[in-house]
């Protein structure tokens, strides 16, 4: 079964019934992203066993073992798994050889396509769905926003949409986060719709720049290690919330991600900054700072910051006491990286 972000929404709902297997690729992975979280949704309540593409690379048992594992309190189970190209067709491969049906297992691959061999492998199958994302223009996002503001029971304009899809830098997993805030501060539902307003959405909003969050991402992420110690002196200060923080670095990358997909070959950034600006995707005042840092994060070394922030992202869930600690030390070893 093979999908694209135009059929997956019509198909999400007979996919999650029929489907076992969920291969979603292309170069808009928050769009890849969004389409799991939404078939992890239809699936109902379950344990969620999270996974790399590296980690079945080293073990490609592994993932038939989760797949037919019972949790230890007898729930159901989804297997999560974030990875690159092709790292999983051995562990897929594995998989599909079992006689026994296991758990659904959800795949976001960044850096596949329809014509990897993952997606061959699983593509004639019925109980398999392939899903192929590509970067998603202003028009689209802002009838996704509004088609997820009606499934929460927002009334909105479609300026209000705009400027939603604009914060979160046509990100589709950021934008549906915003509307579920919107919905809870307005008390909104189907059954109970409610109108959304600017100002309702400046209570919510992920104003990361009024909270001080901006100028230590640009200092990280630009390689500045002289200004980022200061940055983060400043949001120590200011007492940031480090998750709150590490969620401003995880927007910055997945616009960098859209980017560096939308980019391409070419080697002339600043030309294809002002294409972007002339398209209202990227902000003039953003110009300089993504320049930069499109420079040192493309390819595998963005690919691997995707992966580090969704490590660190666990890390600081699962030990709060030390999340201070543990984000100004991961955020030490982005800057170098940035830095060569």
């Amino acid at each position: 079964m093979k999908a694209t972000q135009k059929t997956f929404p019509g198909m999400a709902v007979r996919a999650a019934q029929e489907c076992r297997i969920f291969f979603f690729c292309g170069p808009d992975e928050a769009g890849a992203a969004d389409a799991a979280a939404r078939i992890a949704r239809l699936l109902g309540e379950a344990e969620r066993v999270e996974m790399t593409g590296a980690d079945l690379r080293r073990d490609p048992v592994r993932l038939a073992d989760e797949a037919r594992s019972v949790s230890l309190f007898g729930d159901r189970r989804q297997i999560h798994i974030r990875t690159a190209g092709d790292e999983t067709f051995d562990a897929v491969e594995t998989l599909l050889s079992s006689p026994v049906e296991g758990w659904p297992v959800l795949i976001v691959a960044t850096s596949a396509t329809d014509k990897s061999r993952v997606a061959k492998l699983l593509a004639d199958r019925p109980d398999a769905l392939v899903g192929m994302f590509h970067p998603p223009d202003m028009r689209a996002v802002i009838d996704s926003v509004r088609d997820m503001a009606g499934a929460a029971g927002l009334r909105m304009t479609g300026d209000l949409a705009e400027r939603i899809a604009r914060a979160t830098a046509l990100d589709t997993r950021m934008a549906r986060s915003e509307i579920e805030k919107l919905a809870l501060y307005l008390d909104a539902s189907p059954q109970s719709p409610r109108t959304a307003d600017a100002a309702a959405l400046d209570a919510v909003g992920a104003a990361t720049e009024d909270d001080g969050m901006m100028p230590v991402v640009n200092a990280v992420l630009s390689g500045d290690s002289r200004r980022m110690g200061a940055e983060l002196a400043r949001a120590r200060e200011l007492g940031i919330n480090p998750v709150g923080l590490l969620l401003a670095f995880e927007r910055r990358a997945a616009q960098l991600a859209q980017l560096a997909g939308r980019l391409g070959t070419r080697s002339d950034i600043n030309s294809f900054l002002e294409q972007e600006m002339a398209a209202r995707r990227v902000f003039f005042r953003d110009k300089p700072d993504l320049a930069n840092q499109l420079k040192r994060w493309r390819g595998k070394r963005l690919e691997r910051l995707l992966e580090r922030l969704i490590s660190l992202h666990r890390s600081l869930l699962a030990d709060s006491r030390n999340a201070d600690l543990q984000l100004w030390h991961a955020l030490s070893e982005i800057t170098r990286a940035a830095s060569r």
